[in-house]
């Protein structure tokens, strides 16, 4: 196997991880699986279902990393904006005394820095190539 290949695979297999926990949890939450609801405490209903739509497009991008397809970055790309989009309405909704909890924010700030680095190994293992 080729270290290109191989380079995919692993990141197409942490991308489908991710993916996969992703729509997990989302549709654990608003499917309300497991009463996860009342486990977790104050939720926002937009950034579940932003996860929740991000966790399709994320199963989108393991498909075009697996593949090698150029257009995975572009997905990847959008799935950031539409992070990023949220977050900015989550801040949005803070500001206006909407009920959170505070690891909404360190969560979504993750999810947006872990797409970015997705997309620059999209842009340079794949896109370059």
């Amino acid at each position: 196997m080729k270290k290109n290949q191989l380079f995919r695979y692993v990141t197409g297999t942490a991308l489908i991880i991710f993916a996969i926990l992703t729509l997990f949890m989302s549709g654990s939450f608003i499917f309300d699986w497991y009463g996860i609801r009342n486990q977790q405490g104050a939720y926002v209903p937009f950034i579940v279902w932003t996860n929740f739509i991000a966790g399709f497009l994320y199963l989108l991008a393991v498909y075009g990393f697996f593949k090698a397809m150029n257009w995975t970055y572009w997905v990847l790309i959008g799935i950031t904006i539409l992070l990023i989009f949220a977050a900015i309405a989550l801040m949005i909704y803070i500001n206006q005394d909407g009920i959170f909890e505070i690891k909404t924010i360190g969560a979504m700030n993750f999810r947006i820095i872990l797409t970015l680095v997705f997309s620059v190994l999209a842009y340079y293992k794949i896109r370059k190539h």
